[in-house]
Parts: structure tokens; sequence; C-alpha cells
């Protein structure tokens, strides 16, 4: 009924900067909140950061200030600039919506992930 896909994952850096993007597509009615978790080797996975429908941000504090969350309700979007990487920013990214498709029913949907490897 929902998908989301991520773009924008590489290999980058230290001090380098990346631009992920995520589609949203399918029965959808409204999403409230978009946002970016990611996953590294060995540990579970943690909050990025969020974005609610109205722009109202919050960030891990792991990376506040070097990363930006932002997002294109017209498009169904959600984006992550991360600047200043580092090499524990190294997992896997992925993206999630919380929404109510066209029957009424309240979901959660994530994507399928996006690698981003920081290192020299």
């Amino acid at each position: 009924q929902v998908q989301l896909v991520e773009s924008g994952g590489g290999l980058v850096q230290p001090g380098g900067s990346l631009r992920l993007s995520c589609a949203a597509s399918g029965s959808i009615f409204s999403i409230y909140v978009m946002g970016w978790y990611r996953q590294a080797p060995g540990k579970q996975r943690e909050l990025v950061a969020i974005i609610t429908n109205t722009g109202s941000t919050n960030y891990a504090d792991s990376v506040k200030g070097r990363f930006t969350i932002s997002r294109d309700n017209a498009k169904n979007m959600v984006y992550l600039q991360m600047n200043s990487l580092k090499p524990e920013d190294t997992a896997v990214y992925y993206c999630n919506a919380d929404l109510l498709v066209v029957t009424g029913k309240r979901v959660g949907s994530w994507g399928q992930g996006t690698q981003v490897t920081v290192s020299s």
C-alpha cells in the first residue's frame, strides 16, 4: 500500500557531506511525521531526526548542528542534509513515516535503507 524509497547514500570522507532523500508513494492520505533512523553494525536502530507535518523537528544529540532534516509535503518527500560527517555516522539509514492511508488506517512504514559510509 505504501512504499518509502531512500536514495543518496554512499562513501564519503570524514568532514564531507551527503544528502539523503526519501520518497513516499502509494495509497497515502496524509503524512504526520517523517524521520530518519540509522543502524550501525552490531547496534540497535536509533533515531537520527524527525519532522512533523507542521515543520517541528527533533534531532539526536549526536547529530545536532551537523544534520538538517526537511520535507516537501506536496511531494511526500523528506530529506536529510548531513554535514561534517564522522566515521561514527557510518550506518544504514532508514526512512520512516507515520501516516494515514486512504482507507482511514494509520500506519507506520519503513524504507529499505541506504548505506552511508564515512571513511578515509
